[in-house]
């Protein structure tokens, strides 16, 4: 919230006249604001090269100040139980009223109109990830018995191998002796397989099944069992085959290294499919469900995108970013998905069908979401809607507006502004019958000089001559100067304002001390009363010499 000059800035950028106040903190009176309103059509005659939207703005701008001026002027001489009355909360909503523009008028503002429809929502949500391989799919190569590493036949981390391909060869006395008890039982089961003598043939064959089973436990692969009861003879070393297919991505094995059944020797993970967690911050988390489509690029393959999943949702959000670790699986069969990837990731999930506008045709004063109903024949009328989320340019509509609603979607601040203005003219009250207004214009004359000439940054005597309409020097008058300079957002300045009010010296002539904070242009403003009456007024642009 702005103040400028008793004047409350709101969140719709609007001046609003509740409990209008001087910058000292004083109640405004109707003079003070009447000044307050010659600076801002002031400030609009300035002449500079503008659009015709802008000039329209500016116009419309002075106009609602003088409307809240008489407003304001009214709720100060009405009677004492209306002044009583609270004034309105600064976060309360402004009052608005329907109003109908004329075809002409609409086109000159650029009105524009959006349909309210209902549509079936996907959202997109960009974000970043790393491609990390599947952990459903890895796995580790290891021995169920202490030996030595005689060689080593897959050798290269990356390298791809098949289920069933030789790893190396191992040396163990544990793994030869179970092998030729093994073939020690065999012999005796086939020279007892005849025997006439009750349990002996069963007794070998059992043997025979014990010592199989020991090497099975020892996870001797099927082919070397094979080749143990075809040839019958034991081997020094055995080969320790692959237990899948993928890339070793890990290898610790070496020749002559001694390893035992808790030696990792080989990490081996299938990248047929592969991972990438996008972060995902909290507000957005909510629309996010497992199954929604992803979709990947990467600035390798300029062009091309890659499809995908949500596979899963961390039950955590990170301390420090914010944000959700959301999994996505990507198939990866041609291997073009590299582990440790940069990508850039676009979740698409899907809000099923909802009500929505135009994110343009919404006012959005910080409290409330305004929009402006088009009823026919120009007719437009201002509604309150509750909004739901924000779906690429559109906005989801809860509560307000109904399916097939023609709404405005340009040029919404300028109707606004009118519909703020029809709403304060309607709490004018009208001068009783048989006033004349002719009784309150000025009547006299106003001459203003500056010691020195012309002023400067800083301490400057300001001096008014004031006359009545028949050129004689009027001595009891009261006399009030301002000096204002609007605000300029390019330069980092803030409007400035200086009020004093005259003192006589004699001979209808009135002396103020100002002192300017800044050179550059002032717009001045003298306004001179007698009885409460207006007598004259001056606006003029002064030039002040020293810096900004």
């Amino acid at each position: 919230m702005q103040t400028l000059g008793g004047w409350r800035r709101g969140t719709t950028g609007i001046m609003s006249p509740t409990a209008p106040k001087t910058a000292s903190g004083k109640k405004m009176t109707p003079q003070d604001i009447m000044i307050a309103g010659q600076e801002s059509l002031h400030e609009d005659r300035r002449e500079k090269p503008e659009c015709k939207m802008t000039k329209v703005a500016s116009r419309l701008t002075p106009i609602l100040i003088f409307a809240l001026a008489v407003s304001s002027l009214n709720l100060g001489t009405s009677s004492s139980s209306a002044a009583d009355q609270p004034v309105a909360s600064s976060q309360s909503a402004p009052k608005l009223a329907p109003i109908e523009l004329s075809p002409r008028r609409r086109q000159l503002i650029g009105v524009t109109l959006a349909k309210a429809e209902e549509k079936d929502l996907t959202d997109l949500i960009e974000t970043t990830g790393l491609v990390e391989p599947d952990e459903q799919l890895e796995g580790y190569v290891q021995t169920r018995f202490a030996g030595w590493i005689r060689q080593v036949l897959v050798n290269q981390t990356y390298q791809y191998v098949r289920k069933g391909e030789p790893l190396l060869t191992i040396y163990s006395p544990e793994l030869a002796s179970a092998e030729n008890e093994y073939l020690l039982a065999l012999r005796t089961a086939g020279r007892t397989a005849d025997s006439r003598v009750e349990g002996v043939a069963g007794g070998a064959k059992s043997l025979a099944d014990a010592a199989l089973t020991r090497l099975k436990l020892f996870d001797v692969s099927p082919r070397e069992v094979s080749r143990l009861r075809h040839e019958r003879t034991a081997v020094d070393t055995v080969e320790i085959d692959s237990p899948m297919t993928g890339y070793v991505v890990d290898r610790a094995a070496l020749p002559n290294m001694y390893v035992q059944p808790q030696t990792r020797l080989y990490s081996i993970s299938n990248l047929s499919t592969v991972w990438a967690y996008a972060a995902v911050f909290q507000n957005q988390l909510g629309e996010i469900k497992v199954g929604d489509p992803v979709s990947v690029t990467v600035d390798a393959y300029p062009g091309r995108t890659f499809d995908g999943r949500v596979d899963f949702i961390w039950q955590a959000i990170d301390p420090t970013t914010r944000t959700a670790k959301v999994r996505c699986a990507f198939a990866n069969r041609q291997g073009l998905l590299k582990l440790g990837m940069y990508v850039n990731m676009t979740l698409k999930p899907r809000l099923g069908r909802a009500l929505v506008i135009p994110d343009s045709g919404v006012l959005r004063t910080g409290t409330h979401n305004i929009v402006f109903i088009d009823r026919g024949n120009g007719y437009l009328e201002p509604s309150e809607a509750e909004l739901g989320p924000h779906v690429g340019h559109d906005f989801v509509v809860r509560k307000g507006l109904r399916p097939g609603d023609l709404i405005v979607s340009s040029a919404n601040f300028l109707i606004d502004s009118e519909s703020q203005l029809q709403a304060a003219l309607g709490t004018f009250v009208p001068p009783p019958p048989g006033a004349s207004a002719a009784a309150n214009a000025p009547s006299g004359s106003i001459e203003l000089t500056t010691q020195p000439n012309p002023p400067r940054k800083g301490g400057d005597e300001v001096f008014v001559t004031v006359r009545d309409s028949s050129g004689r020097p009027l001595a009891d008058a009261k006399v009030t100067v301002v000096f204002f300079m609007p605000a300029m957002p390019a330069m980092g300045m803030s409007a400035m304002r200086v009020q004093a009010d005259a003192k006589p010296t004699g001979k209808g002539t009135y002396a103020v001390t100002v002192s300017l904070d800044s050179g550059g242009t002032w717009n001045v403003t003298v306004i001179a009363t007698r009885a409460g009456k207006q007598i004259a007024i001056l606006q003029r642009s002064i030039s002040a010499s020293g810096g900004m």
